[in-house]
């Protein structure tokens, strides 16, 4: 993230001082500067409900002055603004002051007397500083907004994804790594007649059942290469002789790190239903 000079010099600044040279003096030197939005007061009383109402990226805070001085002033701000980041830099005279008031929250501080050099340069590397703040505040909002819409687009998709398979199959199924069932939509335990545990085993089943073992390991090595299957038949001979045919389609699945975590597909049964 860049920050340009413009950025900076249209900034939002507070000036709060009880002595009006200086705040005469600081604002001739940002206007000078070519910053465009400067405003200033002497009631430090003023400063809580001026910031919530105008969020400024910069106050300049004196700590000396009457009825409410700068520290009060901070532990204001603090409270009063649901900004994480104090963007305050002390004006004082008094160096012990510099460590309490850092202490206390400021990010910065310029000495009294001023050096003119001295300020402009604190005053810009704030600004930087600050404005780089709110930029990534403000893009992490967009990200976690963009998180959210998306996350409402896959679960709208896929809702329609199990719509649409559910109109055109018997049944949709899931299975995960160990190709046990995680999801079963239809009827497909009472069309095959068996209780899923695989699809390896289930599906297709043993010659036992009366499940063809050719269908039922071509489907197994495709299932053990990974590989997708498109209307795949198999069949069995039910117990009065007669013969039912069905019909699955898969995909396996992986992760975002290309790990295998199962099959997903539909099915039909292709035996003509009787009247």
């Amino acid at each position: 993230m860049i920050i340009s000079p413009s950025e900076i010099l249209s900034a939002s600044i507070l000036i709060v001082d009880d002595q009006q040279p200086n705040i005469s003096l600081l604002e001739q030197l940002l206007s000078e500067a070519g910053y465009t939005w400067v405003t200033s007061t002497m009631d430090p009383q003023e400063v809580c409900a001026l910031h919530r109402k105008n969020n400024y990226d910069l106050i300049l805070l004196d700590l000396q002055m009457p009825m409410m001085d700068g520290f009060e002033v901070m532990e204001g701000l603090k409270t009063n603004s649901g900004d994480d980041y104090l963007p305050v830099i002390v004006l004082t005279a008094q160096p012990g002051h510099k460590l309490r008031a850092l202490q206390a929250g400021a990010k910065d501080f310029i000495s009294k007397p001023f050096d003119l050099l001295e300020v402009k340069t604190r005053i810009r590397n704030m600004l930087e500083v600050r404005l780089l703040y709110k930029k990534l505040e403000d893009y992490n909002l967009l990200l976690e907004k963009t998180v959210m819409e998306r996350t409402a687009e896959l679960r709208e998709s896929e809702a329609r994804y199990r719509s649409l398979t559910e109109l055109a199959s018997d049944w949709y199924w899931e299975q995960d790594e160990n190709m046990s069932f995680t999801k079963v939509s239809g009827p497909v335990l009472e069309m095959l007649g068996v209780r899923v545990d695989s699809l390896n085993t289930a599906a297709v089943g043993n010659a036992a059942d009366g499940w063809n073992e050719s269908e039922r390991a071509l489907l197994q090595a495709t299932i053990s290469a990974r590989q997708p299957f498109l209307d795949f038949v198999f069949s069995r001979v039910n117990a009065d002789g007669s013969l039912q045919k069905f019909q699955v389609s898969g995909e396996p699945m992986f992760n975002q790190s290309a790990r295998f975590i199962g099959y997903r597909g539909i099915g039909v049964e292709l035996t003509p239903k009787k009247a």
